[in-house]
């Protein structure tokens, strides 16, 4: 049994409120570069959150939002924590935290932090620990975050620069073909180097300088910029280079920089012992013989080096990195407290993996990735994942963040893929957000699962003259969810997609015979044109999604089926099958 939002909302607000060091919450004011109407997921924010946006208590309506898809993300939440779920039990406990223009909208915990004594033995059932609200998380990769930000605030110092090779803050690393690598290239992954040093740092290596000179000699797999692939080895040398160029380790960098100024409190590394009924539990490990991780970072490199690493280490909670979220959305600082620029985040939100295309990456933060975003993905949209079973997505379009943390790795690593739950709180909150239909009127929405096909289709039409279809389409699916637009004239024994004419900001050009992806949040004029049939002919509207990766549907709205100018007869009744539901006129 999950605890939802509204039971958590004392501790929320106190919570937030010692997050804001005596701040006042209050609502986002209005914003030049805003649009005005919060809620309305067509119609995206331009710029940053104004300044002074703190996070504060709320119920989905307080922030214009619609509780249906929440509340059934959390009906899903339950199922994954649950054992009895078979093969749809995904991790022991979760915290998920879900936030818009300033509002935490959902906020809730299930399942267990801690469950199990070994590998397959569960602890007595009065040992088992209740995952909260407040459970501190080992956030395993989002890590990289913390480590990303320090970087950027050395930029703002002056004391790197992106362009610059890693060789000539610390001229050892050079060493095996690595001095052309640039500062750039370890913060998008673009270095050359293997996923992960080998051998492993603790394996490897008997001590600490002993590892950090592994990661000095490390050999790249590739010439650096020509490739993309993601690498621990990026982040454990830009620790490296900020502890070097400025002298001081990175979990204090990090205190200073970071979790100080913005009062994350229960956020860092190597979390003190009487946090321990309060930390989640990872995996337990025979190799290294490190029994069940609790309290310490499940990450073996990073253990190996005392637990403070660029690429993994940090612990927190949902409260401690939504302010986080919220000063990014904010262009780096949250009440009153400044940690980056404005230029600093937009470099973050900028895509330099332009030549890779599907590897979107800002300055440490990745971009546009549906795979774990879901119906936020987008563009601009920022995030990451961890290991262990985490992932935090900020959608700047929309002032909204979604936060997914969880034990999945307890008590042991060989467990499914977390991807959905990550894939659907985003979803949940993309669908929670209103669209309007262009002028007003009804909408047919459909915000299917995976391998679903939904159709609208018209009953037998007759005209003596060749037939328009028009229509306004809101899409925002994977690029292979495609929508089509198709025709039969026997019957309904066989479809033929038309060709179509898209107009709007961002719409396909030429004649395409599907609308699908999410690179632009905006209403498209769609027409296609039906050739004069020398029987009657049947139009459908049809939408399809592939089994994985789901974005957060498509709203469909004044569809007119036309011919001479006149309506044919009969179009405007419509045989619903699938995911597609009619909304009332209005906002939805």
């Amino acid at each position: 049994m999950r605890i939802p939002a509204l039971t958590a909302a004392v501790a929320l607000f106190t919570s937030l409120t010692l997050s804001l060091a005596g701040g006042a919450a209050a609502a986002p004011a209005g914003h030049p570069g805003g649009h005005g109407d919060g809620g309305r997921f067509d119609r995206p924010y331009t710029g940053f959150a104004p300044a002074g946006t703190v996070l504060h208590r709320g119920s989905p309506r307080d922030a214009g939002l619609d509780a249906a898809p929440i509340q059934e993300f959390e009906r899903q939440m339950a199922g994954w924590e649950d054992p009895a779920a078979g093969a749809g039990y995904l991790f022991p406990g979760a915290t998920t935290l879900m936030a818009h223009d300033g509002v935490v909208v959902e906020r809730s915990a299930g399942g267990y932090a801690v469950k199990y004594a070994d590998g397959t033995t569960e602890l007595p059932q009065d040992q088992w620990i209740p995952a909260r609200t407040d459970t501190i998380y080992d956030l395993a990769s989002l890590s990289k975050l913390f480590t990303s930000i320090v970087a950027m605030q050395q930029l703002e110092a002056g004391r790197i620069d992106l362009d610059t090779p890693v060789a000539h803050y610390i001229p050892e690393f050079a060493a095996n073909g690595k001095a052309d690598i640039t500062i750039e290239q370890l913060l998008t992954h673009t270095s050359g180097f293997d996923a992960d040093p080998v051998p492993s740092l603790w394996a490897g290596y008997s001590d600490i300088p002993s590892r950090e000179k592994a990661i000095l000699d490390a050999k790249p797999i590739h010439p650096p910029g020509t490739t993309y692939l993601y690498s621990d080895l990026n982040m454990l040398s830009m620790q490296l280079v900020l502890e070097k160029v400025t002298g001081r380790p990175l979990d204090a960098l990090v205190r200073d920089g970071i979790t100080g100024p913005l009062h994350m409190t229960d956020t860092g590394y190597n979390p003190p012992a009487a946090e321990l009924p309060r930390i989640a539990a990872t995996e337990y490990q025979t190799s290294p013989a490190r029994g069940m991780v609790w309290g310490q970072v499940h990450d073996e490199n990073s253990w190996a080096l005392g637990g403070v690493a660029g690429h993994a280490g940090v612990f927190s909670t949902a409260d401690d990195l939504a302010v986080l979220a919220q000063t990014v959305l904010n262009g780096g600082t949250y009440a009153g407290h400044r940690i980056l620029s404005q230029n600093s985040v937009r470099l973050m939100e900028q895509n330099f993996n332009q030549a890779f295309p599907g590897d979107s990456h800002g300055l440490g933060f990745e971009l546009d990735q549906i795979w774990y975003m879901g119906g936020l993905s987008g563009p601009q949209s920022l995030g990451h994942t961890g290991y262990t079973g985490t992932s935090l997505v900020i959608d700047p379009q929309s002032r909204s963040f979604a936060i997914l943390l969880s034990n999945r790795v307890h008590p042991s690593r060989n467990t499914p893929s977390t991807n959905p739950p990550r894939r659907a709180i985003g979803v949940a909150l993309s669908q929670a957000m209103r669209v309007a239909a262009p002028g007003g009127g009804p909408l047919w929405f459909s915000g299917q699962p995976g391998g679903t096909t939904s159709t609208l289709t018209t009953g037998p039409l007759t005209a003596t003259a060749p037939v328009d279809v028009d229509f306004s389409a809101f899409v925002n699916t994977e690029s292979t969810d495609l929508l089509t637009v198709e025709d039969s004239a026997d019957g309904g024994a066989t479809w033929q997609a038309l060709p179509l004419s898209v107009t709007g900001e961002g719409a396909p050009a030429g004649s395409p015979t599907s609308l699908s992806g999410q690179s632009v949040r905006a209403w498209w004029h769609v027409h296609a044109q039906v050739p004069q049939q020398a029987g009657p002919l049947q139009i459908r509207w049809r939408y399809a999604t592939d089994p994985v990766y789901e974005g957060r549907g498509v709203d469909l709205a004044r569809l007119s089926v036309t011919s001479c100018g006149h309506p044919v007869p009969g179009a405007a009744q419509l045989a619903a099958t699938g995911a597609w539901q009619q909304a009332a006129p209005g906002p939805r």
